[in-house]
């Protein structure tokens, strides 16, 4: 308690001088992650964790993703965001912890933090090179608020000891990122945060909804293939994390959706017969050969709250564009 007390003084220190604290609680067995992610690959079906598509050229590429025309979820989430903000603030209450889950280059969160008038902003994040220039950028702008970073892969553990404080605080999880997850992983990682939830906390999240196929291969094919550069970069990542030799202009993204499960599917393709050594295995793909990179579940909105009540949230208010697009909930 003693430590925590000081770091919180510590964050408050650095907000007064325009300087951000960070927690690395990227706490990663780097032979074991390795040899993880080998496996995946030489696995049949092939695959790549779509954590793996942030390295730094990523994180650019999914920034130039969002502002394209045909990639409706930030637009639509960020316009319920602004509509609806004073019935946001009312049902969350004010002055409360914002710990934004995924939070990327924070421009989110820089749009509640004011309306919600938050006294701490943590944002947490696998890309510390994300993270960094944010936070520098928001605690200039908001000198008031009290800002940290923490860096861990809250897929896995959701560690922001010394971060917080023992007051109520506000889960973000914007982005519909949600979907990145099969529904069984969604409510251990939705149960997760439900468990650090204590009296007056609660949990802001986005979600895509179902809608005609059209729209969402669209949305994840774009025409100018911002989309595609993504997807093939996590080629060019993995080759830097394993010392693979991946030509990632040997493959092509393909986007898929499944109606049954209601979910989009990534996939890179191979374009020709070829050997990859991929750490110390080696792989060969035949043309036509897939590696399935990310997946994205859409829900309908009262699947998703049922979702949210398995996971232990027992009330929850819904906000949703005219079209409804996309969804905004608070469960707590």
């Amino acid at each position: 308690m003693l430590q925590t007390a000081k770091t919180l003084q510590f964050i408050r220190e650095d907000a007064e001088r325009g300087r951000v604290h960070l927690f690395d609680r990227l706490h990663i067995d780097s032979e074991a992650e390795r040899s993880a992610l080998v496996a995946s690959i030489v696995a049949s079906p092939a695959s790549i964790p779509p954590k793996y598509f942030y390295d730094a050229l990523g994180c650019m590429l999914f920034q130039a993703i969002c502002a394209l025309p045909e990639y409706y979820p930030t637009r639509t989430e960020r316009s319920i965001l602004i509509d609806n903000s004073d019935a946001i603030a009312r049902a969350i209450g004010s002055h409360k912890q914002l710990v934004d889950l995924g939070a990327g280059d924070c421009a989110k969160a820089a749009l509640l933090l004011p309306v919600l008038q938050a006294r701490r902003y943590v944002a947490v994040d696998i890309a510390a090179s994300a993270l960094e220039p944010a936070l520098a950028r928001l605690a200039a702008e908001m000198p008031g608020i009290e800002m940290a970073g923490v860096v861990t892969d809250f897929s896995q553990t959701l560690d922001i000891s010394g971060a917080i404080d023992g007051g109520p605080v506000t889960f973000f999880y914007p982005g519909s990122s949600i979907g990145n997850f099969a529904p069984d992983e969604a409510h251990e990682l939705l149960a997760r945060v439900r468990w650090h939830c204590g009296p007056g906390s609660g949990l802001l999240i986005g979600v895509d909804t179902k809608k005609e196929p059209r729209r969402l291969l669209a949305a994840y094919d774009d025409a100018l293939g911002v989309t595609g550069a993504f997807n093939r970069n996590v080629l060019n990542h993995v080759n830097a994390l394993v010392g693979s030799d991946f030509d990632a202009a040997a493959f092509e993204h393909r986007v898929l959706y499944d109606s049954r499960l209601g979910r989009i599917e990534m996939h890179l393709r191979a374009t020709r017969r070829q050997r990859v050594r991929i750490g110390n295995a080696v792989r060969d793909f035949a043309a036509g050969d897939s590696i399935h990179t990310e997946n994205s579940y859409k829900y309908a909105p009262q699947a998703f709250e049922t979702l949210l009540r398995g996971a232990g949230f027992a009330a929850i208010r819904r906000w949703q564009d005219a079209a409804g697009d996309f969804a905004v909930f608070y469960a707590h």
